[in-house]
């Protein structure tokens, strides 16, 4: 099994990849291969709403950049890890440029991320830690993936990189959230061709204007 793991931080080794080193540790002790992708130093812009996705269905997103790559990477992957510092209590932009656009390719391509398991972190100073987890979890929960828990929010505290290491209880979260995930994706292994997936819903799409 692989679990994919996205850092949203213009920092490569900052309090993001820290918190996804501890929950991808225990991933590891439990035989699941990781890989971490570095998101939030690349030069990504955000989605154009050119609809452009929807038509060819080829899973690519119509800008060429390092996002067709890694939605390809997340297509193969058993699970996926999602991890962002805190911007004004919310996600770092050009990590929400990447999961606006991935997301959404991935959904409108026959929903490539239904039935994987999904998880999210989030590294932070003082506050908007759960705005900014909240956030991240919107994407996971729309994509209809199986979300393992912690034993309390995806949150780590720290200024300086490394000093999360440092927050003992944040430490515990993100290894008990490992743990829960490599079980939910050993029982998703061990009921492949046993427990049948409810097939897709088609997408029920309204507005509000009548």
């Amino acid at each position: 099994m692989k679990v994919v793991a996205f850092n949203g931080s213009p920092k490569a080794e900052g309090n993001t990849f820290h918190a996804l080193q501890l929950v991808t540790a225990e991933l590891e002790k439990a035989g699941i291969d990781c890989e971490i992708i570095h998101v939030g130093n690349k030069n990504i812009r955000g989605c154009l709403a050119c609809g452009q996705c929807v038509k060819q269905q080829n899973e690519q997103c119509v800008i060429k950049d390092e996002v067709n790559d890694w939605i390809q990477k997340m297509k193969v992957a058993d699970g996926i890890l999602i991890g962002s510092p805190v911007y004004y209590s919310g996600i770092a932009g050009t990590m929400k440029c990447f999961l606006d656009r991935s997301f959404f390719v991935a959904g409108v391509n026959g929903g490539l991320l239904r039935g994987k398991v999904g998880a999210a972190v989030a590294a932070v100073r003082r506050s908007g830690g759960i705005p900014t987890f909240d956030q991240l979890n919107h994407f996971i929960n729309y994509a209809e993936m199986l979300v393992p828990t912690s034993n309390y929010w995806n949150v780590i505290h720290g200024l300086t990189p490394g000093e999360v290491l440092q927050d003992q209880e944040g430490v515990q979260i993100m290894q008990v959230l490992g743990q829960n995930m490599a079980y939910t994706l050993k029982l998703v292994e061990n009921g492949a061709g046993k427990v049948e997936m409810a097939p897709q819903a088609q997408k029920v799409f309204t507005h509000f204007i009548r």
